[in-house]
Order: C-alpha cells, then structure tokens, then sequence
C-alpha cells in the first residue's frame, strides 16, 4: 500500500457537489489528507500497518520543531482513495495502471485502513471510493509525504 500524507490547515472532498468530508479545524489547528492506493498483494495486514504509521507519523510542530503525532495531537485525518498512485509512466507519455488492485481487492482495504484509525481514537472523513471526487486541500508547510508498506 501507498499513501501520500499532507499536513493541511483545511481538506473536503466533494462528489456531484455534494460535500462528503471536511475536516473541521479550530483556528490554528491542523489535520492530515491520506491518499491511499492499494497494489495486487496488498492484505489486511499492511491496511494495519499502514494505519499505524498515518496515526503516528510525528509531522505536528512540538516545543521546538516537529515532534508530535496525529494520534498526539488528535488530528482529524481526510483519506481518500487514490488508485493513481500506483500508475506507471515509465513508457511513453499514458500511465498505466496495472499495479493498482481492482476495486473489489482495494475497496476493503481502504476501509480497513478507515476502521484501524478510528479504532486507535481517529476522526476520520472520507470520500466515496470510485467515484469523480474533488478534493480541496491547503497545505501547510507545506508537509507532504510518501508511506509504503
């Protein structure tokens, strides 16, 4: 599994324009967008593990640099499912997307990775899997990452 994890001030995620997640932040406060991707062997296990390392990435500011966790700080978290980051431009200038894991196989892992954040005190917003989703986001920092599992 893949995901790319921002540090943002402010995330939604909007489907036929109808709002399904904004991460509602107090002044000041800040939240993490997952984009998950999920490869052909992936497994509940690295959904886990993946989970594990969202909710306890240390990107948050503490006394004198970035040390605290989401899991510290109680930062919500906005995953989406993000197919492409397992597209392959080696060849040519059309990706494809033989690495990413069909729907049936990816759609239960993202989950899985929902539920293993909400379980360890996450909140968690999501968007709908498969569908054209508009994601809005602002970085801070800006605070971008690249997890595999």
């Amino acid at each position: 599994m893949r995901a790319v994890i921002q540090r943002v001030s402010a995330g939604s995620v909007t489907v036929d324009g109808e709002c399904l997640g904004t991460l509602e932040l107090a002044d000041g406060a800040l939240g993490l967008v997952a984009l998950v991707g999920v490869t052909h062997d992936d497994g509940p296990a690295q959904a886990t593990k993946l989970a594990d390392k969202i909710w306890g990435l240390r990107i948050f500011d503490g006394d004198g640099g970035p040390e605290r966790s989401a899991a510290d700080v109680g930062a919500p978290i906005l995953v989406i499912s993000q197919f492409t980051l397992y597209g392959n431009t080696d060849k040519g200038r059309r990706p494809t997307w033989n690495a990413a894991a069909p729907g049936p196989v990816a759609e239960p892992l993202v989950d899985t990775v929902v539920a293993e954040l909400r379980a360890r005190g996450a909140h968690v917003e999501t968007g709908r899997f498969g569908a054209d989703m508009k994601v809005a986001l602002v970085n801070d920092g800006p605070v971008t990452l690249l997890l595999e599992v």
